[in-house]
Order: C-alpha cells, then structure tokens, then sequence
C-alpha cells in the first residue's frame, strides 16, 4: 500500500500492545535507496538462544525446542547456519521476500568467547546480563520503502500458525496511537567514578607503551532507575540523534533500542563491507565551528593513528575470509548530533555459498569496541573493567537465509531491564592518550542518551 501518511513509529504503537515478539529497525540514511527501509517484525515463530556457555536452543515452529550442549570452541557457526538452512522459502515475490525469509537478532560482547579461545571472568554485577545470543524468525515483516513511500507487508506462511493479516492491516490503518508517560526515578548510578575511569585509562596507557596493546577501548557504565515506558526514550534518540541504525527491541522481560552510527558487518550482492569509526571530536552545534574541529580531527596525530590502525585491523579481520579485500574510503568526516567522527569502508568479497556467520564471527566484536591486537585487547578489557559489558559493543540486525547480513555494533544503545536503562561508552586509549580527555570522549558519546532520557519524559 502507499505509506505516505504512516510513520513506522506510529504502526508500531499501534501494533505492539496487540502482538507479541515485536521489534523496529529504521534508518535515517534515506539519502540512498538501498538504505532507506524501516521493518517492523510480528510474531516470532522460530529461533535461536543462546542462554548460557553450555548450550543453544533451537525452535522450529509448532515443535518442541531442541537444546544443543556446546563443548568448548565447538563450532558454533556451523550450527546456526545449519538451522537456517533448515527451512525453505518461497515466494511470488522474491525481492519482498528477501526482508522476511530470515533472522533478526544480536549477539552480546560477551559471546566472543564461542568465536575465540578466550574466557572472560564472571562478574559480581549482573544486573545487565541478558541471554548472550538470540535470532528470530518472524511471521509478519512490515517493510516500508521511504525512497518509494510503499509500505510493503510480508507473511511467512507456515502450516499450523493461522493468518492475522486481516486484524495486522485493520491495525495499521487505524488512527488510535496509544501512548504512555515515562519518567525518571531515583538517581544516576556508574559502575566507575571519574578518577577510577582516570586510573584504568592510566593502566591502558602504560599498556600500550609496554607493547602489550597499539590500542585498547576502556569504557564505562550507568545505569538510571525509571517508571513508565521506555519506547518514549526511543522516540526522543531517534529525534536527538538519527544514525543509520535505529532499533528498538522487545523481548518482553528486557528492551534493546539504539541509535547506532557504526554497522558491524554488510554481506551483500557478493561483498562484505565493514566502517570503520575512529577519531572523535565534539560538536559545538555552530557549523563554521564544527567544521574548524572537522579540520582539526583531520591533522590531530592521536585521533588518525587510531584511526589507521583500525581499519588496519578491519582489513586483517575480513582477508581471513574475503578475498580482494580493498580500503574503498578512507578517513571521511561525518556529523552526528553531538561528536564528529572519522569513517573509512573496508570491502572483501565474499564466495557464493559462504557461511555468513563465520564472517560475522571473524569481524567480531569490532576493532572499534575492543582495540589492537583483538584478542590482548579484550583480555585486558576484561580484566580492568569491573562488570561484564553484555549487550554493549554487540551486534544487532539480520541475516538472512540466502547469506544475506546487515548488522550494527550496539553503541549509543540502551539496555532496559527491571525497570532500569544501561547505558554504556568507551574511548580509544593509546600511548600519546591524555587520561581526562579520554573521559571527555566517554562523556560526548553519552551526551546523546541522557539528553534523550530527559526530553523522554516530556512524551506522552
């Protein structure tokens, strides 16, 4: 149908009280019309969780759920592409089709440990811990085309599930939005103050300069007590800060939502494309300012050795399972609400048939959100971060039964849980790093968040 008066939001309120398992993925990137889809998904029917270190649960739809033990470095990528080779779509229209025949989900930082050798700790605080994996098959995908104002809606037909598409676009045509206040309660809490996130930036620095690390992500955590409804927090980042990922998530007992500016990984048309993001100044809101600073991120020694060094590290990462791997832009300025950042692409391509997990895994977690060499980098995050990161520095988006895969790193996203927002920011730390400017960094990062976690509570 035309979708020139509906706004994916204003479907999604409208839906979400009547159907369970939903979850909206949007974009502000409509400048380019592969990019300029929103998708609104219905109904899980089937998927994958992973719950803890020793097992993943399969669900195939009207049937029992399979629980898989998982030995230490078994291969897990072979597993979940196994499970989505287990169904078989089609279509009258396959171009539509392409958004529904296929997984939405995330990975948590925390499941690197199926991809690598590596352990982390268990920590004291896991007032954050969600499932550290899970993938959804849904039966209705609502995808809108912005570039084209069509709203399209898909329907995975399966024996056994009876058709609400009837009530779905009653739904959708309806002019009732229901919405609910939000509101603050009690006080900001972090799992670091200030000098102790000084002291382990401190313990980076001189980490670097023993030559343990080229570069470690040290971050930080709050957390913000709250009544109410969280989609108005959702609403308002949307608004404070567009980015090419959108994403509001309900899993019923937690909430996943962000505004992300970084993907994970794109598999598409036979490449794998990773960005890079690397170098950071803050905006000052005055353009002739910002475009000063701009200038300056551009000659700053700090922010471009780390900068190269990542996508050094993304170019390493893809080679092992691309080939013809290639830096297509390099070091591009970007604006977003509150910081300037540096972006290169890095593309590989990508053989016919490839397991689009295993490229998901070698790329995972970021460079971004870890540092340089990875795998000493997160040994040491783990070791100097007081709890455990869970969701942040994760992957969310979809992978698709033909390969496909478009995934964001989950930064500038919140986690809501019993009624309290996690919210969580690293900086870059290197040898030449001055400790309270990588505090600042944090800070600029999280400015996008809390100012949307106040203007929050004016919605509704």
């Amino acid at each position: 149908m035309l979708a020139d008066i509906y706004t994916p939001v204003g479907i999604y309120l409208r839906l979400r009280d009547r159907f369970r398992d939903t979850v909206l993925l949007e974009s502000t990137d409509s400048h380019a019309a592969e990019n300029s889809y929103s998708f609104i998904c219905i109904n899980a029917i089937a998927g994958i969780e992973i719950k803890d270190q020793s097992r993943v649960e399969f669900k195939l739809p009207n049937q029992p759920a399979e629980n898989v033990a998982l030995k230490k470095n078994e291969d897990l990528k072979e597993l979940l592409w196994q499970f989505t080779q287990r169904f078989e779509g089609t279509s009258t229209d396959p171009k539509a089709a392409r958004f529904a025949q296929g997984l939405y989900g995330y990975f948590t930082f925390d499941a690197v440990q199926f991809f690598e050798t590596i352990q982390f700790k268990k920590g004291n605080d896991e007032a954050n811990a969600i499932p550290i994996a899970r993938y959804r098959l849904y039966q209705y995908v609502i995808a809108i085309n912005h570039h084209k104002d069509e709203l399209i809606l898909c329907e995975n037909k399966i024996n056994g599930f009876e058709s609400e598409s009837a009530v779905l676009e009653s739904l959708i045509n309806s002019k009732d939005v229901p919405v609910y206040p939000f509101h603050l309660k009690g006080e900001e809490t972090s799992n670091l103050t200030d000098a102790e996130y000084i002291e382990m930036v401190k313990k980076g620095i001189e980490n670097c300069y023993r030559g343990n690390v080229f570069q470690i992500v040290l971050s930080r955590r709050f957390q913000q007590p709250f009544i109410g409804d969280e989609f108005n927090v959702y609403r308002a980042l949307r608004h404070v800060n567009p980015s090419p990922y959108l994403f509001f998530f309900d899993y019923g007992d937690y909430k996943l939502m962000g505004s992300s500016p970084e993907s994970q990984l794109i598999i598409k048309n036979g490449q794998a494309v990773v960005h890079p993001i690397a170098g950071t100044f803050k905006r000052t809101g005055d353009d002739t300012i910002d475009q000063e600073r701009a200038a300056a991120l551009l000659e700053d020694a700090k922010e471009n050795a780390e900068h190269v060094m990542l996508v050094d590290l993304a170019r390493n990462d893809l080679s092992t399972v691309c080939t013809d791997v290639k830096v297509s832009q390099y070091r591009q300025v970007q604006y977003y609400s509150h910081v300037i950042h540096l972006v290169s692409e890095v593309v590989g391509k990508v053989a016919a048939g490839s397991n689009p997990f295993q490229i998901l895994f070698k790329t995972f977690p970021a460079g971004t959100l870890s540092g340089a060499p990875k795998y000493r980098a997160m040994e040491l995050i783990n070791e100097f971060e007081p709890t455990s990161r869970s969701y942040y520095g994760g992957a969310i988006g979809y992978i698709g039964f033909d390969g496909s895969c478009n995934h964001a790193i989950m930064i500038r996203t919140l986690l809501s849980k019993q009624n309290t927002l996690f919210y969580q920011a690293g900086a870059g730390v290197v040898a030449a790093s001055q400790p309270e400017n990588e505090l600042q960094e944090v800070n600029n990062k999280l400015n996008a968040l809390k100012v949307a976690i106040g203007q929050a509570q004016k919605i509704g």
